[in-house]
């Protein structure tokens, strides 16, 4: 009876992993109510799942961008809903995907209410586009990934930065070469043979790092961006007040002070740490801790000398908040650094807000990540936001992002070796 219901993935179910796909089936009865599941498991072996109950047209047929789940991890119509609803099969874990090499498989399936299977389909989402070259990093004191697109170039340089967690995740930097940046993914400690922990950052990592970028041959920019997040946006800041050739900084959910650890450059300490204070953990129903209030506030006096001085920074700055953002007050130092800069007559910044959006905004249509272990605190904690703004932030800044370095990044062709 249902050997002709078929479940479709457009336009293709092999695609990059920040690319849309419309999920359609056909072959139902008429008005008929199904269920659509969608399940994953990451790098560590953690099962996400989700699922939506949806009811067929007059044809028999289902199509998520135009009919309504009904119930499940999600509601309403919502096209990429059964992507970014998944959730994991344990609490407070994160989807893990280290590797770029190794595809995003979502397994979809249409079931009848009594359960029993209809018809699947497996939607593979790549990191790496075709073409892309990737080459593990070791040389001087620089470790990471460098993804290159195809052709000749030039291409805009960006560095991606992971700093906090004992690791990093390829995703961002290898889905943004695919889109015709030249990316190094550059990891500060807990990688390859970098220190496991460190008590002190140096500028001038990050400054080897940016001569490093630029020598590439392919790379035709002026200068280089910088996409960061969370601890990482206050290096990039301070990157951009201290060093030369950063020419756009992409803030995501980053502080307005150097956070956590003290900043030195060429031996010498430019930035004491703003510090956190545990008595201002709150623990919740959900057993994850609210860690809102646990950095100090930077913007009490006895605090002034962790303030980075943005306003030296020559290069463009695009500043991203999340408006839930549990990890930190992330609005209220987007608030603080506009004020400052305006104060010094700097126009050369941009801000975007995110209602309902928390801490971890990454490249769109992976699963929502509200809660788990922060590795600096050591304790699970609330990221905050609600899955279905988080997503469609993610899916705006994704795009607001690549727009922007694609405009303060602008590439001479005169200047890339790969002309000569």
């Amino acid at each position: 009876m249902y050997s002709q219901v078929r479940l479709s993935l457009l336009p293709r179910a092999r695609c990059m992993f920040d690319e849309p796909v419309q999920v359609k089936v056909a072959g139902l009865r008429s008005r008929q109510v199904v269920t659509l599941r969608a399940r994953s498991t990451d790098e560590k072996g953690v099962v996400f799942s989700s699922s939506a109950t949806v009811r067929a047209d007059g044809s028999g047929r289902i199509n998520l961008e135009r009919d309504p789940s009904l119930g499940g991890t999600y509601t309403g119509v919502e096209s990429m809903g059964l992507l970014w609803s998944m959730r994991p099969d344990a609490l407070h874990k994160r989807f893990q995907l280290y590797s770029s090499l190794n595809p995003y498989v979502v397994k979809f399936s249409v079931h009848e209410e009594e359960g029993r299977m209809l018809a699947k389909a497996t939607n593979q989402r790549l990191l790496i586009g075709d073409g892309v070259i990737r080459r593990p990093i070791r040389e001087g004191n620089i470790r990471g990934v460098l993804f290159t697109p195809p052709g000749l170039g030039p291409f805009p340089a960006v560095l991606d930065m992971y700093v906090l967690g004992g690791g990093f995740s390829e995703k961002r930097g290898a889905l943004l070469a695919t889109q015709g940046f030249v990316v190094l993914t550059l990891v500060v400690y807990g990688y390859d043979d970098l220190p496991k922990k460190i008590d002190e950052i140096h500028l001038d990592y990050f400054e080897e790092a940016i001569q490093f970028l630029r020598k590439q041959d392919k790379v035709g920019s002026k200068g280089v961006g910088v996409i960061s997040i969370s601890k990482s946006g206050d290096l990039a800041l301070s990157m951009a007040s201290y060093l030369q050739g950063v020419r756009a900084v992409v803030w995501i959910n980053g502080c307005s002070a150097n956070t956590l650890l003290p900043l030195y450059y060429k031996k010498s300490q430019i930035l004491p740490a703003l510090m956190v204070d545990f008595s201002q953990l709150i623990l919740t129903e959900s057993g994850a801790f609210n860690a809102k209030k646990v950095l100090n506030d930077p913007g009490a006096e006895e605090n002034e000398a962790t303030l980075i001085p943005v306003e030296r920074a020559e290069g463009r700055l695009l500043f991203a908040a999340s408006e839930d953002d549990l990890n930190w007050d992330s609005k209220a130092y987007v608030d603080m650094m506009v004020e400052r800069l305006q104060r010094h007559g700097k126009d050369n910044f941009e801000s975007v807000c995110y209602p309902g959006a928390g801490h971890c905004l990454e490249p769109p249509y992976g699963p929502y990540f509200p809660s788990g272990l922060h590795r600096f605190i050591g304790r699970v904690v609330l990221f905050g936001g609600e899955a279905r703004s988080h997503a469609a932030a993610e899916v705006h800044l994704w795009k607001k992002m690549q727009e922007f370095f694609r405009t303060h990044l602008s590439c001479d062709a005169t200047q890339t070796k790969a002309e000569l």
